[in-house]
Formats: C-alpha cells, sequence, structure tokens
C-alpha cells in the first residue's frame, strides 16, 4: 500500500494513571471467539507446531497464476514477470499435505490465465528483451527478463501468450475436483476453504503482462459468480472466501473508479464494490438455491512506516483503533489528509456491509500485519489486534509476514496460544472487559470452555509501568490470580510471576512498561 502521510489525530485525552481501571463482566457480551483468528500464511513449522495453528493460507500474487497441472506459476510484477517451476516441496499437493492438520485456505485462479508450460531455465516472461529491448531494469540472472517498464511508466502490448495459457471458471473447478481426488472432499478430512484469487483489482498492475485493463464491477462479477459456482460443483461442502481486496481503495472501488465510488459504481446502484460483490453474490446464491460465498474476506494493512522510531512505535500502537473505533480518524493518506475516509471501524463495517446485502457471511482478513515483529512495539501491536479479533467477533485471520520463533511478536501469539509452554491458551468465549483508557492500557478478556478459568490479557502501550484496579463483576470473589508476563525485561520467554490475590471480585497490581499481561482466574462460572 501507498506510504504514510500523517495528519493529526482525533482522540479523547488520555487517562490519568490514577484514572486507569479495568472492568470485567462475565456476564456481558459473551460469544465465542473463532480459533481461526490466530492463523498464519506459512510461518516458522516449529513455531506453527507449538502454537496449534489453527489455519494455514496458500495465497499471494504468486497464486493468481498458479496452473495445477504443471506446477507452474508467474511472479508477476514482484519479480520481473517469469513463470517459475515449483519445486516439489512447493507444489500445491505437497502444502495441503503438509498441513493436514489445520485448515487450509487455498486460492484458485480468475484472471482468465494460468502459466503454461516452462522451462526451468531460461525462464518464460512477461516482458522479454526480444520484444520490449528497452526497459528500466532486467533480471540479473536472466536478462531477457525485464519488469515492464521504461523510464517508470509500464510498457503495453505484452503477449499473454509468451507466459500464459486461458483458464476460466472451469479450470478452478477441476483444480478443485484434483485436490478432491488426491485429499477427499472438504467434508472429509479435503481441503475446507477455497480463496477467489487475490487482490483482484490490483491485477491490472500485478499480472498487467496478461491483464492490462482495470478490473470492472461487472468483470469481477462475473468470475466471482462462476468460479464460486464451480468449486460448488467440485466439492459441495466446501467454503468460498472473497474478494481479498488489497486494501481500502479496491474495498469500496472498482478498479474503473480507483479510489472512490464513480461511474461503475453509480451503474450498479451506487453500491460501492464490497456493497455490490456482496448482493451479486447473494442474487446468484438465491438463483442457485446454495450460499456461493461463506467468508467475506479482505486484507488490512495499516498505513504505518516500518520504521521504529518513537513516532512510529506510537502511530502503530494508536492505529489498531482502525479496526474498531467510531471516533479514530486515519493518521494516513486514507484520513483527512488524503481522501478523507470517514473512521473505518474495519471489522464492525465489514460486519455491517455484510447484514445488510449478504447476511450469514462470515468474516476474515486474510492478509494483515502491522510490521516491528522483531521488537516489543510489533509485539504489543500483534497482542493488540489479536484480541480485538477476539472481542470484535471476526471469524479467520492469517497474519502474512510471519514472525520468526524468537521474533517478539511471536511471544504476543504464544501469550494467546501456548502461555505457560503447555499448551494452554486464552480463553474461547469472550466476556465484556474494559479500560478506562484502551489507548494506554489495554484490556481483553474471554473464558475457556474446557474448565472455565478466566482469561485477562492487558498490554500496557506506554513507557511507564501502571497500577491499575481490576473489578470483575460476577465472580466467586476471593481467590488466586496466575501472571504470566513479556515485557523487554526479557524478550526470550514469558516470565511466570507471583500469584495474585483475588479479594471480593478484585484484583490490583502493576502492569511493566510496554508488556503483555495475562491473568488467569481458575473456575470462573458466570
Amino acid at each position: 500500500m501507498a506510504a504514510l502521510l500523517t495528519a493529526q489525530v482525533v482522540a479523547a485525552p488520555p487517562a490519568s494513571a490514577a484514572e486507569l481501571k479495568l472492568s470485567v463482566d462475565l456476564f456481558a457480551a459473551r460469544h465465542a471467539i473463532s480459533p481461526d483468528v490466530y492463523g498464519m500464511n506459512g510461518g516458522d513449522p516449529a513455531l506453527v507446531a507449538e502454537l496449534g495453528t489453527p489455519v494455514s493460507r496458500w495465497g499471494g500474487n504468486a497464486s493468481s497464476r498458479y496452473n495445477f497441472t504443471n506446477h507452474t506459476y508467474n511472479t508477476g510484477s514482484d519479480w520481473f514477470f517469469e513463470n517459475i517451476v515449483a519445486g516439489p516441496d512447493n507444489t500445491l499437493e505437497a502444502y495441503v499435505q503438509r498441513n493436514r492438520d489445520r485448515k487450509q485456505v487455498v486460492t484458485v485462479p480468475m484472471t482468465g490465465w494460468v502459466a503454461k508450460d516452462s522451462p526451468s531455465s531460461p525462464h518464460a516472461c512477461g516482458f522479454p528483451a526480444t520484444r520490449f529491448p528497452a526497459q528500466d531494469s532486467f533480471d540479473q540472472w536472466d536478462a531477457n527478463c525485464g519488469n515492464g517498464r521504461l523510464n517508470g511508466t509500464n510498457l503495453t502490448g505484452a503477449d499473454p501468450a509468451d507466459t500464459s495459457i486461458p483458464a476460466d471458471a472451469s479450470f478452478a473447478g477441476q483444480m478443485v475436483s484434483h485436490l478432491v481426488s488426491q485429499f477427499g472432499p472438504a467434508a472429509a478430512g479435503g481441503v475446507p476453504i477455497y480463496e477467489l484469487d487475490n487482490e483482484p483489482v490490483l491485477w491490472s498492475s500485478t499480472h498487467r503482462d496478461v491483464h492490462p485493463q482495470p478490473v470492472t464491477d461487472d468483470e469481477l462479477g462475473a468470475k466471482t459468480t462462476a468460479t464460486a459456482a464451480a468449486i460448488k460443483a467440485a466439492d459441495p461442502r466446501a467454503a468460498v472466501l472473497g474478494p481479498s481486496g488489497w486494501g481500502y481503495c479496491e474495498w469500496v472501488a472498482s478498479g474503473l473508479d480507483g479510489c472512490a465510488p464513480g461511474a461503475d459504481a453509480a451503474a450498479h446502484g451506487g453500491l460501492n464494490l464490497s456493497q455490490w460483490l456482496l448482493k451479486n453474490m447473494k442474487d446468484a446464491s438465491d438463483a442457485a438455491g446454495k450460499r456461493l460465498l461463506d467468508y467475506f474476506d479482505q486484507h488490512y494493512y495499516p498505513q504505518i512506516s516500518g520504521d521504529k522510531t518513537p513516532e512510529a512505535n506510537a502511530l502503530r500502537l494508536r492505529s489498531t483503533r482502525s479496526l474498531w473505533d467510531p471516533d479514530y480518524v486515519e493518521e494516513s493518506w486514507i484520513g483527512p489528509s488524503g481522501v478523507n475516509a470517514p473512521p473505518l471501524q474495519f471489522i464492525r463495517t465489514m460486519k455491517k456491509w455484510v447484514s445488510q446485502y449478504n447476511p450469514g457471511t462470515k468474516i476474515a482478513i486474510t492478509e494483515y500485519n502491522w510490521g516491528a515483529l522483531d521488537d516489543i512495539n510489533g509485539a504489543l501491536a500483534e497482542a493488540d489486534v489479536l484480541g480485538i479479533f477476539g472481542r470484535e467477533g471476526l471469524d479467520l485471520a492469517t497474519i502474512w509476514g510471519e514472525p520468526k520463533p524468537t521474533d517478539p511478536a511471536a511471544y504476543a501469539f504464544r501469550m494467546y496460544r501456548n502461555y505457560d509452554g503447555a499448551g494452554s491458551r486464552f480463553g474461547d468465549i469472550s466476556v465484556s472487559a474494559t479500560s478506562t483508557d484502551q489507548g494506554q492500557l489495554a484490556v481483553y478478556g474471554a473464558q475457556r470452555r474446557c474448565d472455565g478459568a478466566l482469561t485477562l490479557m492487558v498490554i500496557n502501550k506506554t513507557g511507564t509501568e501502571l497500577a491499575s484496579p481490576l473489578s470483575i463483576t460476577g465472580s466467586p470473589g476471593n481467590g488466586k490470580a496466575q501472571r504470566f508476563t513479556y515485557s523487554p525485561t526479557d524478550l526470550t520467554s514469558i516470565v511466570r510471576g507471583q500469584d495474585l490475590a483475588v479479594n471480593r471480585g478484585r484484583v490490583t497490581t502493576t502492569y511493566p512498561a510496554n508488556s503483555i499481561t495475562l491473568l488467569v482466574l481458575p473456575q470462573h462460572r458466570p
């Protein structure tokens, strides 16, 4: 996404340390937390196993032209538009086999093209020097393959046949049938979820050698309904997920309209792209007599730099509010300094659109990343995001650009999935948990079905330790709270602290600066 442009944030003044209070109500706002919000696109195998990562996604730009019949894909603009023959460990089948013990999300192509039979070297490529001798750069390992730009401007006139062969919705159906033949149907342990390509409004950029024209509502509507129908015909119990837009502009506008609803939207009832696609899938589902879209999916990348300056770190922690907060004004080009979008409330807006245009559809974010995963600041942001996903009722999420096992952000996942090294997890029934200042001291609460324990995740986003009383409505009264902390004091482990006294449903303790603290109160039944 585009570079950050800063703007003034509109927010309530922070509470003083003396005013900070945390409140939990075991009887209020109870709902299940989907375990699928703790997913990853890939990840270190040892970390994935340790966390019991529930969902893995096979997607990204390369999947848009993956040809399952010859195990060949095209890199698009990511790397000189080259056809690459996947090695034995990198085929689709190898991916599914490696991930049989978790849900898989497999992307099916919809650009209209997939990679043709190609040699491993030299590569077939979208902008060969033999056709376009003057380009801004060429692959240093294959001098015939260029980046498709000259003097900073995209070249035109590429021949799709240089790299690709036509592939319509029937190809997607054949791909699903192939996986069913290899691994069984979704209902019997096969691939459970199929994604309708990847970031389609960017096809005219990422895959412009075969799809130079901007994507319209009509094109995307026709391709999503036809491909979803082909998937359901090949595996009736498999779920379909889409449209997996790249960011704000694609959430609200087709490639033809740009970054705001325009003539294309006007020709489709005045609805933005997301709204119209949801409605179009609902209409097609009604006509087909079966649901064609099971997950409404978008990608979310906060518009912040990768810097770790104090300013960037503070913005990183504030920007998580864009997922839910009706009062948070975007501090990037999305806000007043750019397109002047209203507060995103992204998850809540997704749910609102689903309720209006395709009720019953689940919501997903199959790519996101708040950055700085190798820093405590990134860990705080990730812990906050995972808490928000659970509290707001997101159904599925997979981080893109996963943390290494030793990265602080990996410990953010561990706080939810393996905080004691013995596989213990944050609760799976969300309960009401509030802070007088979520921007300083954030709190998320959940009970575990298996043992009734109340788990409370408290994130100190400030550079100073904070003391705050915690009151629990519905608590049986007195007892002990186990305490687990991840902080800059030891970035290599989650530390089990001394138990805290619970007196009449109240706990008072100090939360270290820049820390994640998990309190576990055994056997709390509402």
